[in-house]
């Protein structure tokens, strides 16, 4: 039965980096999360085949539960919501590496007749995955919005208090490697990593969340790693390396498109705020030019080319489906349509590329910030649809701008930008966006499906 629980894993670990490999373009994505999630499946058997599993019908019953809850969940969730869904579930794997930790102290009494690499494995991963879960699920109430965007911080007292924390669970942890085995050692790690997480993430603003949820993502694989080392379960050390790696990879990448390092994410206080002006002061009344849909549409059918670029009030409004049809209808007339992605745009990594996928646009229409960054000069039309702070030139142009630096799609290069937004409100780093106020730039105001649509309609007139 061991050997047979090898060849299992050895199975389930090949579906594991397969279904990866899918993930790297949209049209072999599903089918590589379907491989992946086929790999977990073998996993699973062959961890409950290991001898000496334990109660089956608790098993079982955990995994109905978790099946009733997550299947709806995941089934009914808009993809505006994905972000926070993601966030949540993420959040939940941390707390299940937490609470194992918690019964393994219990049932060894305190690593009493363990190595210390199993304890102090078991005690990495209390600690990582605590903090995941608590930061998890402030991530996931900013971006539900039950919680403020804004930065909430204790001002200088901020790092201190972190530093606290963080010495009183590895201090808990110090004392159970030890020879401490009294409950309240690890019941005291975990509330100070759990609190630890609560006030790491705080004090984050909404600009920086698509990469502390990729950072969280990272710390989840790695508890569970950790775990798996803790357990000699073959399969949580394989599948936690491989989340822990692929998110400490994305992380990096992800900071590097916003020119932020990912301390400086960490120690929070960006975005979220009410509207400044790009140089940080208050925000001014400036004059910008409106337009309509009719005068739109004229506009983008005498162009050559057009490039969309999308953004998260895209998806609040879910237009991608309209935009889609708008696109062909430009198309008819010889006209070539691209759009212009940003590595952060939205709420997580990839999210426009999933919900233009979504709406069936050709991926070889879907161009990468350094791709379509050089067609620009070429553009007719800009067509920018609920992107804010990804196509501030404040971030080339002013010094003194909290995002200089922050690599931006450069539509400002075009001959002509349309924006489309509900109204002059900032985007997650909460300052005011000066392409709103270049000469060459009209503001259609409305929501983004509605005047996507009316868009639609004036096209098919003319």
């Amino acid at each position: 039965m061991t050997d047979f629980v090898a060849i299992l894993y050895i199975i389930a670990f090949a579906l594991f980096i397969y279904g990866l490999m899918g993930l790297t373009g949209p049209r072999t994505a599903v089918r590589g999360n379907w491989i992946a999630a086929v790999g977990m499946g073998v996993a699973v058997i062959a961890t409950l085949l290991t001898p000496g599993m334990g109660n089956w019908l608790l098993i079982v019953l955990g995994v109905a539960i978790g099946a009733v809850v997550g299947v709806p969940s995941a089934r009914k969730v808009k993809m505006t919501a994905m972000p926070q869904m993601v966030a949540l579930f993420n959040g939940v794997g941390g707390g299940a590496v937490a609470l194992i930790a918690w019964v393994e102290f219990n049932s060894t009494d305190g690593y009493a007749h363990e190595p210390a690499y199993i304890a102090i494995a078991s005690l990495f991963a209390a600690i990582i995955g605590s903090i995941s879960f608590w930061g998890s699920n402030v991530a996931f109430g900013k971006l539900q919005e039950l919680i403020s965007g804004r930065p909430i911080t204790m001002g200088k007292l901020q790092q201190p208090v972190n530093a606290l924390l963080l010495l009183v669970a590895l201090a808990c942890a110090v004392v159970i490697i030890a020879g401490g085995s009294n409950e309240l050692l690890i019941i005291g790690l975990l509330v100070a990593a759990g609190v630890l997480g609560l006030t790491v993430v705080l004090p984050i603003g909404g600009a920086d969340m698509p990469v502390v949820i990729s950072l969280l993502n990272a710390f989840t694989g790695l508890s569970a790693a950790a775990m798996g080392l803790a357990l000699d379960n073959t399969a949580l050390i394989v599948a936690g390396m491989i989340v822990g790696a692929s998110g400490s990879i994305l992380t990096n990448l992800m900071a590097k498109a916003m020119n932020r390092s990912i301390p400086a994410i960490v120690a929070g206080g960006f975005g979220g705020g009410p509207a400044v002006a790009a140089g940080g002061g208050t925000k001014e009344a400036r004059p910008v030019r409106s337009t309509s849909a009719a005068d739109t549409a004229i506009q983008m059918a005498y162009a050559s080319k057009v490039v969309v670029v999308p953004g998260y009030g895209m998806a609040v409004a879910q237009a991608q489906h309209t935009v889609r049809e708008m696109a062909k209808l430009l198309e008819k007339k010889g006209i070539t349509v691209a759009y212009a992605i940003h590595p952060v745009a939205g709420r997580m990594p990839g999210h426009m590329n999933v919900l233009l996928a979504e709406a069936d646009v050709p991926y070889e229409q879907l161009k990468e910030m350094d791709e379509i960054n050089s067609e620009f000069a070429q553009t007719d039309v800009a067509l920018v649809i609920g992107a804010n702070d990804v196509t501030n030139p404040a971030a080339q142009t002013d010094p003194s701008s909290p995002i200089y630096g922050m690599p931006i799609l450069k539509v400002n290069e075009s001959r002509s930008v349309i924006v489309l937004k509900r109204g002059m409100a900032s985007g997650f780093a909460g300052i005011d966006n000066d392409l709103f106020y270049d000469p060459k730039t009209s503001m259609l105001f409305g929501d983004a499906k509605s005047s996507v649509g009316e868009i639609v309609e004036e096209l098919k007139a003319l």
